[in-house]
């Protein structure tokens, strides 16, 4: 039996446990994100593991932090593989805008700590592993595990996230011209909205008020402009729905591992527009608009061109398709797992 904790359940965790359950037996253990609940978890978690260990045949965690401590420790003592997928705020070291594992000193002790024990490393994106990161010039360049941990010798090997392509399609409606849609949760918190790219958004919702923006994932979320509308947290059917009904999909992160949403948006036929962080210029190729610098005149001026001169929606939905398949990365991961 495969045990697999994590900090929050996402969509990508309901991924990973549709793609092992075929092949092997998975238990999922989710953690906490509370640092007033951190002691209790740690006690939990280690009875937990405890508990399962004699049917544990090996350990997988989503993102290296606190949770992935005592499974790399236990995999350590009796022997058995403790594999880390890496997704992109425990390879970030960005203070200036209150992002990243390696900020918090105690937070960061443990991320390195997993990093450097466990038996194998997946990041979801070649970034994560090194960057020379010059998106926002007031952040350090030096990001990613081999920046933030010059002394890791764990192998590493990038595996992209995969969508299922026969849900997430272009489903013929008609968009409403001049269109954007972004998603993302925990926006409501001033440091989370920056992170996703939410400042540059409210800037061309007020320079633009004949464009309609909505922003999915965070209803608590307030915006100022009146042409923006606000969303909470979706069910894939609706989200499907709201995306095939927008022109332009927008992920302009200060940074980002591997966007999910993104890849769904553009296997829905949305045009994409991102910022050159992470694996998003990779996802987006020469489908949409990637963005070099965070400026705003810059990225007004690749609109324009983009709307004068419109990329046809299947591009996008071609791009999904062709090179982040669900068949693909669950091949991968199944063949790293040893399953």
């Amino acid at each position: 039996m495969i045990l697999y904790t994590f900090p929050v359940r996402t969509a990508f965790i309901d991924r990973d446990l549709e793609m092992i359950r075929p092949v092997a037996e998975i238990k999922s253990l989710e953690f906490t994100q509370s640092p007033v609940k951190l002691p209790f978890y740690f006690i939990l978690q280690f009875f937990q593991l405890l508990w399962f260990l004699p049917r544990t045949s090996q350990y997988l965690c989503f993102f290296g932090g606190y949770h992935s401590v005592l499974p790399v420790w236990f995999g350590k003592v009796f022997g058995k593989k403790c594999t880390i997928q890496a997704g992109g705020t425990d390879c970030i070291h960005m203070p200036e805008i209150g992002y990243g594992n390696f900020r918090k000193k105690w937070l960061r002790i443990a991320t390195v700590y997993s990093f450097k024990n466990c038996s194998l490393i997946l990041p979801v994106a070649e970034a994560l592993v090194k960057q020379d990161y010059s998106y926002d010039p007031q952040i350090n360049p030096m990001q990613g595990l081999l920046n933030l941990i010059p002394d890791l010798k764990t192998p590493i090997q990038v595996i992209p996230n995969g969508f299922d392509t026969d849900f997430w399609r272009d489903l013929g409606k008609t968009r409403k011209p001049l269109s954007f849609i972004s998603v993302a949760t925990g926006t409501s918190n001033p440091s989370r909205a920056i992170v996703k790219g939410y400042d540059l958004i409210e800037k061309l919702a007020e320079h633009h008020l004949d464009w309609t923006f909505t922003l999915v994932g965070d209803s608590v979320y307030s915006s100022p402009n009146p042409n923006v509308t606000v969303l909470g947290k979706m069910k894939p059917t609706d989200l499907l729905d709201l995306y095939n009904s927008h022109q332009f999909y927008l992920q302009l992160s200060t940074s980002e591992g591997f966007p999910n949403a993104l890849g769904e948006a553009m296997a829905a036929g949305c045009v994409p527009i991102g910022s050159a962080v992470g694996a998003i210029p990779e996802i987006i190729g020469d489908t949409g608009i990637v963005l070099a610098k965070k400026n705003i005149s810059i990225l007004e001026n690749q609109l324009q061109k983009l709307i004068s001169q419109p990329i046809p929606l299947s591009s996008a939905c071609k791009r999904i398709k062709t090179h982040f398949s669900f068949t693909n990365r669950k091949t991968k991961l199944i063949n790293c797992l040893g399953l």
